[in-house]
């Protein structure tokens, strides 16, 4: 039995097509489809900037499937509970749970979505890839095997190499990042703000923080695929740490 993530742009379906809109924002679904008619209801957790999270809500309700999607309270902070309502009926698009489940396959619930590709991890028998690819890939879809492990050799977090991390950055944005860090950002009491970096680098202020702020979220969200891939701290960080507080 093997362990393996699929990376899945999932051709057609709204949470994809609106998620490659606003990179800046996760998608994880908290609650498996509910109801037995044509409109199913879903609650959907959504991570990222305020405002970037309410233009993600607003482009969904874009979709004609999509009979609903109503915040759980206001929008003020970096996450947000969504409820949605969907009419299947109206769906072109299989989901890849049903088809894992059509081939009998085991996988995790509460699937990620971010920049535009869904995460999925399932329970294969040695001989199974080659037949669940070709079914993922149907419909258009676009499939990148992530991660694929023998189970019985997890005895603890594999040791996945962090060298990734900035492949999701354009040359800018490794500029001003690699600038901001040179100068003294991140450095906590540093009092090198926005503006300095700016100065820098000769651009506005403005355009650096949008910058640094879409650095950090790419950064960020490939530590956190680390992280759910089960890499330990240490090997994100490229060797052992000692506590300095």
């Amino acid at each position: 039995m093997r362990e393996v993530t699929f990376r899945i742009h999932h051709a057609g379906e709204p949470e994809c097509e609106v998620s490659a809109r606003h990179p800046e924002v996760r998608y994880r679904s908290v609650s498996s489809m509910t109801g037995s008619g044509s409109e199913r209801k879903r609650i959907a957790e959504l991570t990222g900037p305020p405002a970037e999270i309410a233009a993600f809500v607003e482009d969904f309700r874009e979709f004609d499937l999509i009979v609903s999607a109503e915040p759980l309270a206001p929008i003020e902070g970096a996450h947000a509970y969504v409820a949605l309502t969907i009419d299947v009926s109206a769906a072109d698009w299989d989901g890849i749970g049903e088809r894992f489940s059509r081939l009998g396959i085991h996988y995790r619930t509460g699937t990620t979505i971010s920049g535009g590709v869904e995460r999925w991890t399932a329970y294969l028998e040695d001989d199974d890839l080659s037949a669940v690819m070709r079914e993922l890939e149907r419909g258009g879809n676009e499939v990148e095997l992530a991660r694929n492990v023998e189970l019985a050799s997890i005895e603890r977090s594999p040791q996945l190499p962090a060298s990734g991390l900035l492949d999701g950055l354009t040359d800018r944005q490794r500029e001003v990042l690699a600038t901001a860090i040179a100068a003294g950002y991140y450095d906590h009491g540093g009092g090198v703000g926005v503006e300095e970096v700016a100065a820098e680098l000769g651009l506005g202020s403005t355009t650096v923080w949008e910058h640094l702020s879409r650095a950090e979220s790419s950064v960020m969200n490939a530590l956190f695929d680390r992280f759910a891939e089960g890499e330990p701290v240490d090997a994100a960080y490229g060797g052992d740490r000692t506590d300095s507080s």
